[in-house]
């Protein structure tokens, strides 16, 4: 079931269309990665869902319902640029937040007495804001983010400024708050992160979204017949013995220990390619190359670059 759906949202400012016809479905409880380049229409959709602007066309809904002014209590939102007061004391400033989504005084207490504790933090409570490092302020405006529990949870680049250690603790704990029934969009280039953390994707591009899915699937339907080998024993016997059944794309030889990179042809299949080289080679690892979602990513964007360009042309 979706948390949330997105459907047919077009928005146009004065020079240019952000969004045309951009319809997706968030499943419940899962990370969803919304990833595209710089300018591909990312940031107005997140400004939409946030109700901070309104779609030209098209509508949303949250739990089956359109997204209406009530549903900001259930929509946690971390932008790419931080909002922070500068001059206003950590603990201070948290519970001014917490209010604002709603939170009873003692309630806000209880949870930032938690949190704080969680992160370490409860040395910075009377500190300002401008005394504490970048990383120091991303925990907290972190903390500000999720402390009324929403439902929704909107990430916007939410490692930028962390050090690895600290960039694993964000880590951990956007897992748990899916744990915990949490669904999350989260917007970021790092594609290491969308692979290790997102269970589904959408890929936007020039305003138009030219992919989504489960990253899974994703990954397994842009496979391409590519496989890394590595075996012991005479590497001109190893090419003889393929034949015809395979291409080799990539070499490298330790004495007679040899890694290569081998895409099958027609129909031949992996275990054609064992058949043939194990007669002449002693093989150590056969790993089948699937390509990364930053390999897909690019390859997508590129792909539709090509197709704009061609179109130009002929009209």
């Amino acid at each position: 079931m979706s948390l949330l759906s997105v459907q047919n949202v077009t928005k146009r400012y004065a020079t240019h269309v952000a969004l045309k016809n951009v319809s997706i479905d968030v499943p419940e409880q899962c990370i969803f990665g919304l990833l595209g380049p710089n300018g591909a229409g990312k940031t107005s959709l997140i400004r939409i869902i946030n109700q901070i602007t309104g779609p030209d066309e098209g509508q949303i809904l949250l739990n089956g319902k359109l997204l209406s002014p009530d549903d900001i209590s259930n929509i946690g939102y971390l932008p790419e640029e931080r909002g922070l007061y500068k001059k206003m004391k950590v603990g201070e400033q948290a519970l001014y937040f917490a209010r604002l989504k709603g939170m009873s005084k003692a309630d806000a207490m209880r949870e930032l007495k938690i949190w704080f504790e969680k992160f370490e933090m409860v040395s910075w409570w009377n500190k300002k804001v401008e005394e504490l490092s970048k990383g120091m302020q991303q925990k907290v405006q972190f903390i500000v983010t999720v402390i009324h529990k929403p439902k929704l949870l909107i990430l916007d680049e939410p490692f930028s400024g962390f050090d690895p250690i600290n960039a694993n603790l964000i880590r951990n704990e956007i897992l748990d708050l899916r744990k915990q029934g949490t669904t999350v969009i989260f917007s970021t280039h790092n594609m290491g992160s969308v692979e290790e953390l997102c269970d589904n994707i959408a890929l936007i591009n020039k305003s138009e979204k030219i992919l989504d899915g489960l990253v899974k699937d994703i990954r397994k339907a842009h496979r391409s017949n590519i496989y890394d080998i590595n075996f012991k024993g005479n590497l001109m016997g190893f090419t003889n013995a393929m034949w015809t059944g395979a291409e080799l794309l990539e070499k490298s030889s330790d004495g007679d220990i040899h890694d290569v990179r081998v895409k099958l042809a027609g129909n031949h299949k992996p275990n054609d390619i064992l058949q043939a080289v194990m007669q002449v080679a002693e093989i150590n690892s056969f790993k089948e190359v699937i390509p990364s979602m930053n390999d897909i990513f690019i390859a997508k964007v590129n792909a539709q670059q090509v197709i704009g360009t061609q179109s130009n042309y002929t009209e």
